[in-house]
């Protein structure tokens, strides 16, 4: 194949998906030069399967990208149709803002946005070789022969690698919705010594909106104060869309166990692993076969279309069946499918072959985000997305690397577990992952991560300064909530409404804002001097840090500790066959891995409590036999 040099750049993107899109931003704004390079155009920022942007631990993700001076949050609050936040019967560690998209305008703002990013070009073209020297890449080459080179490549090729649709007895080669596959790329990471994973993933049927009977189900409404993803966005008001909420029948259980035969993966067609937390409906029927129904959720695809989204009913069933199942759901008895439901197989690399940065390893300057990483979701892959690219320019520069830790952040969370851990499926993000999920809640995002994005030249000025703004009135308003002081005589008419015990004496604000029956609201009364012009994120900032005051304490001592293992650093050419007091499988899975810390080594899994204290002997030792010359 003839080649030409198609241009010089600092960071070439290979994809653009979520992951893609956060990467080339993250590098354009760091005032460096990036392309991003995509079979299509017509797919940047796509939502091939679900209409949603968030859920519970997924917002969270999205909140920090935010705060780091990341897009997803800003495009969303652009493009939405419905926004509620979950998990609001419990603490504010495990709430979620979910927002409803409208897919094809999420879409066009994202590209809006990069085609009037400064120092980023976007290219129609499939990548098909890499340029690797002396085991360093040098760019990239795309199927019409043209050649970007790049001082640093980013992968984010989402599920496009190899990619095969599975329905029924039918399978072939396609990319999701329709799209090309990219069939080239995977052996060429091969052939470059990647350990390359076969994963999967399926969405469901989409329906015509006109076909359904609403009247026989269930209406999920908007929450009616409408709370921004972008901690830049202060209220947003728009006209929003309902969902409805329906369930299979036993006559659809019926039908999906007369044809299991005939699903993709009961066939065994399908060989590779989906994701636990989202289960075909065959899954569902198969292993909770006690249940007489299953919830369906039926979600708007957008604004300017009727085709409707269904929630639940992922399958890889023949499209006949598909047609049978869906109208024995309650208000479906007449659906007509414009788009079939589908499972589709992707290569993908293991996660462990990767550094904390999000490089490959054994190929310098070469990063990795989002699926292609073994993650699922839009918002797993764009977290991955903006710290790649953070880390591609900070590679460029020679500086120090980026690395958000388990105590800083869901994104610390997310990449370590897959750098540390790896993944035998799809890696979803949930809080129940996060051990001090109490300190990185969605609402303190900003509070924690803006001055970081702002030091690395990626949050601009406007962010930080309502940054610090906000974190003016939450030290103000603490403190003065603890030096105003009320008699029993005006306080316990108010206390008495709120079904709180009265007080015998004067008490604080703040001592009443402790007790969990009691909020601002019921305290408003109380309290003549509360300044007019308090942030309302900052209200709501400083009621959690005084309720849970205790909690947060506490957990914070849990930092420090895990702290302490993670400086504890280890060199990247330690042999670990040579300390022989590891176990083979510790010595086996450290040399795999070459974890750079203490308490990464303890998070592998193979590495026991036993093997730690070996290692922290062998540094010890290592350490006076360095302080004894």
């Amino acid at each position: 194949m003839k080649t030409y040099n198609a241009g010089s750049y600092d960071v070439v993107v290979v994809g653009a998906g979520h992951a893609g899109c956060e990467a080339a931003l993250a590098v354009a704004r760091m005032g460096y030069k990036a392309i991003m390079l995509t079979m299509t155009l017509d797919s940047i920022a796509s939502l091939p399967c679900n209409p949603s942007i968030g859920g519970t631990g997924k917002g969270h993700l999205v909140r920090e990208v935010d705060a780091l001076g990341g897009e997803m949050a800003l495009n969303i609050d652009k493009s939405f149709i419905q926004s509620r936040m979950l998990n609001t019967g419990k603490g504010p560690a495990v709430h979620s803002l979910r927002i409803q998209a409208d897919k094809n305008r999420y879409h066009i703002e994202m590209k809006k946005t990069l085609e009037n990013q400064e120092n980023l070009d976007l290219k129609e073209g499939e990548v098909i070789d890499i340029i690797v020297e002396n085991n360093t890449v040098k760019g990239v080459v795309t199927r019409t022969g043209s050649i970007y080179y790049g001082k640093v490549v980013i992968l984010a090729t989402g599920v496009y690698l190899k990619s095969r649709i599975f329905i029924g007895e039918i399978n072939y080669e396609s990319g999701p919705t329709g799209l090309f596959p990219a069939m080239y790329l995977s052996d060429r990471l091969k052939e470059l010594g990647c350990n390359m994973r076969r994963f999967k993933t399926g969405t469901p049927a989409r329906v015509h909106k006109d076909t359904m009977d609403f009247s026989k189900m269930t209406i999920q409404k908007w929450d009616e104060e409408i709370v921004p993803f972008s901690f830049m966005n202060e209220n947003l008001h728009k006209e929003q869309h309902p969902c409805w909420l329906t369930r299979t029948t036993e006559e659809t259980h019926k039908i999906i166990r007369e044809n299991l035969h005939r699903s993709a993966m009961y066939r065994g067609d399908i060989e590779s692993i989906g994701p636990r937390y989202c289960p075909s409906i065959e899954d569902k029927i198969v292993k909770f076969g006690d249940k007489p129904s299953h919830q369906i959720f039926i979600e708007p695809e957008g604004v300017e279309t009727k085709e409707m989204y269904i929630q639940g009913l992922s399958t890889s069933l023949p499209e006949e069946i598909q047609v049978k199942l869906l109208r024995s759901v309650i208000g479906l008895e007449n659906a007509k499918i414009m788009r079939a439901a589908y499972a589709i197989e992707y290569d993908c690399i293991d996660p462990t072959q990767l550094k904390p940065t999000l490089e490959i390893k054994h190929i310098n300057n070469l990063f990795s985000a989002g699926q292609f990483n073994g993650s699922s979701g839009y918002e797993e892959a764009a977290a991955q997305g903006i710290m790649a690219g953070i880390n591609a320019v900070l590679r460029i520069k020679g500086e120090e690397p980026f690395v958000l830790d388990r105590s800083e952040a869901y994104i610390g969370v997310l990449i370590d577990d897959l750098v540390t851990k790896g993944t035998d499926e799809p890696y979803r993000m949930m809080t129940s992952r996060a051990e001090y999920r109490l300190i990185l809640r969605q609402d303190n995002a900003d509070l924690r991560l803006t001055e970081k994005g702002y030091k690395l030249g990626l949050a601009g000025e406007d962010r930080y300064q309502r940054y610090l703004l906000k974190k003016q009135h939450v030290e103000e308003e603490i403190e003065r909530l603890k030096t105003t002081y009320v008699s029993p005589d005006i306080a316990n008419d108010v206390l008495k409404k709120a079904n709180s015990t009265p007080i015998k004496g004067g008490a604080s604000l703040y001592e009443l804002l402790k007790r969990p029956e009691l909020t601002y609201e019921n305290i408003e009364g109380l309290d003549k001097d509360r300044p007019k012009d308090l942030l309302k994120d900052a209200k709501i900032q400083s009621e959690i840090i005084i309720k849970y005051e205790g909690y947060i304490k506490k957990q914070l001592r849990q930092v420090e500790q895990f702290k302490k293992l993670e400086s504890r650093r280890l060199d990247e050419d330690i042999d670990y066959d040579e300390i022989d007091s590891l176990r083979i499988e510790a010595r086996q899975k450290l040399n795999s891995i070459k974890p750079l810390s203490v308490g990464q080594a303890s998070r592998i899994s193979g590495v026991s409590p036993a093997d730690i204290s070996v290692l922290l002997v062998y540094l010890e030792q290592k350490r006076r036999r360095r302080d004894a010359k």
